[in-house]
């Protein structure tokens, strides 16, 4: 019988873990839970007899990798996944898999939600502005970003999008202006969306050279990963620009600094929201137990991301 181990610090939805829990039922594989766990130690003695893993935000690193001698797939709930040891895998042999487009709603629901919360200034009872109007920029046009035009076209804004990996054909059937360079999105646009991933090439790229193009009030709103921030530029940018303000889901590093000295000019929620909805929930968590299924079953590498 497989084992699938389920890690999860921060635990699906009830009835995640029951979908889940089905799909593996009904294929005949054992699921073993691990949640809110607080030691890497229980993630290694849960690991060390599974033949599959789901993690959310978990650490795949290569400590538990080499821990799990039956591992053959791991699977992360969710679209990104620097949290997995990908050179370990390949070490391994093990397959690396996320689940891409299944919490991409709730991530681009959570990215407007803050850019209406900002540009309301907190519902304080001051004037803010209206999204109606106003010029987005979404930087990278991928499964989030989609939603994310989605939304605007609602809101009745202008959309530009810069992705060098998706043609510009594709864009304007969405509604969407592509534009050629990524220093003309964030010189174009008031509001900027992000949505890179974090790798070598995009870690601290978000620097001050582009963050200083923004036009006044600008905004950035990023759902994507704290990396991909040069966090001293982030400060300097602060600093030098009043109107400037910066939405995350997911805290810098420096935030108590930002949040001694910028008042009403952030937004930082308690923990990464992204994915935080029942249905993103939902579909990541059952998503993740099938691909792990058919891995199995039918040999499919669909999702695999350590090709």
């Amino acid at each position: 019988m497989k084992k699938v181990l389920v890690a999860t610090e921060k635990p699906f939805a009830p009835v995640a873990v029951e979908g889940i829990k089905k799909v593996l039922d009904k294929a005949g594989y054992e699921t073993i839970m691990l949640e809110k766990y607080t030691s890497v130690d229980e993630l290694l003695q849960a690991a060390a007899g599974a033949d599959a893993m789901i993690i959310r935000s978990d650490k795949a690193s290569r400590e538990v990798i080499e821990a799990a001698p039956n591992l053959k797939i791991v699977v992360r709930a969710g679209a990104g996944y620097d949290n997995i040891d990908l050179a370990a895998c390949n070490d391994k042999g093990v397959v690396a898999m996320n689940t891409p487009g299944q919490n991409s709603n709730a991530v681009a629901e959570l990215a407007f939600g803050m850019a209406l919360y900002a540009a309301r200034n907190g519902f304080n009872g001051t004037s803010g502005s209206e999204l109606r109007g106003k010029k987005l920029g979404i930087h990278a046009f991928g499964n989030v970003g989609r939603y994310v035009a989605e939304i605007a076209r609602g809101f009745g804004m202008e959309i530009y999008a810069f992705d060098p990996f998706v043609s510009g054909a594709d864009m304007e059937k969405a509604g969407v202006k592509p534009v050629d360079t990524v220093e003309e999105l964030y010189k174009t646009c008031k509001f900027v969306s992000l949505h890179i991933p974090a790798n070598d090439k995009t870690k601290e790229s978000i620097n001050h050279a582009l963050l200083s193009l923004l036009p006044k009030g600008g905004m950035l709103i990023n759902t994507a990963r704290k990396e991909v921030i040069h966090e001293g530029d982030l400060l300097k940018v602060m600093e030098e620009r009043p109107d400037f303000r910066y939405l995350s889901d997911i805290a810098p590093d420096c935030r108590e600094e930002i949040e001694g000295k910028y008042a009403g000019r952030f937004v930082f929620t308690a923990k990464k929201m992204g994915a935080q909805t029942a249905e993103a929930n939902i579909n990541a968590g059952i998503a993740a137990a099938t691909q792990i299924v058919n891995f199995f079953e039918k040999g499919d590498k669909t999702f695999q991301v350590n090709k």
